[in-house]
């Protein structure tokens, strides 16, 4: 497992934008999907490269070209939505699958309203969530991933606690994470501080 945070000046400057209280809805939206556009550079920075030969306007050459990744973006909804736009800008190719649970109050063990994902399960999933708060929700959502038998899952939030990180890292240590900040800590109702509030309600506008 490795963590590793995007800390460029852009991602940086954007996330600042996003996390004043006074953004709008529609500026948070397109923010986050620019920094998503951004993080999913690092995120596929180690995909390998093949040539093939082919002729531009003035002679023949062989051109480098993406080996052998077919990608998966599974948001777990429904916050990690906000986050896909930017990266089919990236990956327009790229498979959609869509993960929903919420916790059952009494079990407290995590409930799959919606699960989809394509029957291809050598597919690199990228898994996206803009808050990686607790990690419950990230565990559950790579536990059943692994049970559906894809192998290769990498983790792109937007912000992160230390005790979110935490949890990944000790339950599922082959699963690389991609931030654009980690955070100082929760407070008492789990919410990442400073972070940015409720990421699905800045999103869908329903704060």
């Amino acid at each position: 497992m490795a963590l590793h945070i995007i800390d460029h000046p852009l991602v940086q400057h954007k996330l600042s934008i996003m996390r004043k209280k006074d953004t709008s809805t529609m500026k948070f939206r397109e923010l986050l999907k620019e920094i998503s556009m951004f993080m999913g550079y690092e995120v596929t920075r180690d995909f390998p490269l093949t040539y093939e030969e082919i002729e531009t306007p003035l002679m023949k050459m062989n051109a480098p070209k993406i080996s052998g990744k077919k990608v998966v973006i599974a948001p777990i909804l429904r916050a990690g939505l906000g986050m896909v736009d930017g990266l089919t800008m990236l990956m327009p190719s790229a498979r959609i699958g869509h993960i929903g649970m919420y916790r059952d109050e009494e079990t407290c063990q995590p409930v799959f309203y919606y699960y989809k994902m394509p029957a291809n399960k050598e597919r690199l999933v990228i898994l996206t969530d803009p808050m990686l708060a607790t990690g419950g929700s990230a565990c559950d959502a790579i536990k059943r991933l692994k049970e559906d038998g894809y192998k290769s899952i990498r983790l792109m939030c937007l912000v992160a606690s230390p005790q979110g990180v935490k949890a990944v890292t000790e339950q599922h240590p082959d699963v690389d994470i991609y931030l654009a900040a980690l955070d100082e800590g929760l407070n008492e109702k789990n919410y990442i501080l400073p972070g940015l509030g409720d990421a699905g309600d800045r999103i869908f506008g329903t704060r």
